[in-house]
């Protein structure tokens, strides 16, 4: 009977350790990637294109972020260089109003879902003008977009 018994022991220590080294579920809380619908008049509802020139980067930088009223948003980046096809990116996701902050939450990029737990795709922007047909932003790292209203229907060349 003593046999029996510590044989038994020996295999629920076995199983316990087993445990240990089994891999864990990701007890990460998933993240809500729904959209939450902006205040009705919010004057950040619209269409807005920036053009600018970088230090370092040949071309001309077009970036153009379409805010919807239903908290829907879209962001493309496309550089335009003489002589050259335009190269870009192009993301859609959430974006919110947090008083002087614009939100950009990116949930696919190029096309394909992203890791929404990656923080280079929550983007902030100081707000620090908006008229009815200009609005000034500037990202968390300096970039300062001077963007102007387009009508609804405007689309980057490409």
């Amino acid at each position: 009977m003593r046999k029996g018994f510590l044989s038994a022991l020996v295999m629920l220590a076995a199983i316990g350790l087993a445990g240990c080294t089994a891999p864990r579920p990701d007890t990460a809380e998933p993240i809500d990637t729904r959209c939450t619908s902006a205040v009705a008049d919010d004057a950040l509802i619209g269409n807005w294109l920036s053009v600018r020139k970088q230090a370092g980067v040949a071309g001309e930088l077009r970036t153009h972020i379409v805010l919807r009223a239903d908290g829907t948003m879209s962001y493309g980046e496309q550089l335009s260089r003489r002589g050259k096809a335009p190269q870009g990116l192009a993301e859609t996701g959430c974006w919110q109003r947090e008083g002087r902050t614009l939100i950009l939450r990116t949930v696919e990029s190029n096309g394909s879902p992203v890791d929404p737990q990656d923080p280079i795709y929550i983007n902030r922007y100081q707000i620090i003008q908006e008229t009815g047909d200009s609005l000034e932003l500037q990202s968390s790292d300096g970039v300062r977009l001077d963007a102007r209203r387009m009508p609804p229907d405007y689309r980057l060349p490409w």
